[in-house]
């Protein structure tokens, strides 16, 4: 619905010669966008690891936002290149027309809150609020449309395009500065690697880690890595006791997998020339 939707925006902006409308376009395509990942992808992110993705599916999600936002960031560019010049050289747009679309457009965005009543999840609630903003957005060019019809203020409409692409642009280049950091590995920022090492440190037998790693598979799922060094050859029971130990503060810091690797006293690690704190 959202998506077809879209279509007639962009229809409409042509028929009103309407920039603001356009820009709406482009906002509801992004949230078009959002909508079908995450239908697709928490279908898609729910799949085991395979021979080709041994971690699993998850990571798509993120390169599936990634996709989106260079799109809206393509798109925002346009409606830019369409507006900023009418600010100049204003034109005048069918007033009646935007107010009919506005109309429009408050109603289906409203109708799609109105599906996800009773949903629960963060999805859903993500997607209400982008739906929310689609709502706000068009009561805003209702509100400029109703001006237009009585006040010949023609530079109101690319003013509000404008506005409604930077609002865009503001949600984009957040999403981007959040994504980069999960596609370079980086340590997430809600968890401190530091930390998570020093606990460690206090368990028993423990006298020593190093290649320490902690990432994010999605901004959601986190990784640890680590290699451990213990001060005797352990018995079984002790064995256990330490995995129990180093489980209970993984656990403790929500992150989603690790792998800890013990090396006993004595034993050279296989990647001593990039041995690390």
């Amino acid at each position: 619905m959202n998506f077809g939707f879209t279509i007639l925006e962009a229809i409409g902006g042509v028929m009103t010669n309407s920039t603001a409308i356009l820009a709406n376009a482009v906002h509801d395509f992004g949230d078009s966008i959002a909508l079908g990942q995450a239908w697709y992808f928490e279908k898609l992110s729910g799949r085991t690891g395979d021979k080709r993705y041994s971690y699993g599916y998850q990571r798509f999600s993120i390169f599936g936002a990634l996709v989106s936002a260079l799109m809206m960031l393509a798109s925002s560019f346009l409606v830019l290149v369409e507006a900023v010049p009418r600010l100049l050289h204003p034109e005048h747009p069918n007033a009646k027309g935007m107010v009919a679309f506005a109309l429009v457009g408050v109603a289906v965005n409203a109708l799609a809150m109105l599906r996800l009543k009773g949903q629960t999840g963060m999805n859903a609630r993500v997607i209400a609020l982008h739906l929310l903003e689609d709502v706000l957005g068009w009561f805003s060019v209702l509100l400029v449309s109703v001006v237009l019809l009585f006040v010949n203020v023609p530079m109101l409409d690319p003013l509000l395009a404008i506005v409604i692409t930077l609002y865009i642009l503001i949600g984009v280049v957040k999403n981007l500065r959040a994504m980069v950091p999960v596609f370079l590995q980086a340590v997430p920022h809600d968890l401190s690697l530091d930390k998570v090492v020093g606990e460690i440190r206090q368990t028993a037998h423990v006298t020593g880690v190093h290649h320490a790693h902690l990432w994010s598979l999605d901004g959601q799922r986190t990784v640890f890595t680590a290699h451990l060094e213990i001060d005797c050859d352990v018995k079984p029971l002790e064995y256990a006791r330490i995995k129990e130990e180093i489980s209970a503060i993984v656990a403790r810091h929500g992150i989603y997998h690790s792998t800890v690797e013990l090396e006993y006293p004595g034993e050279v690690c296989r990647n001593e020339s990039h041995k690390d704190g």
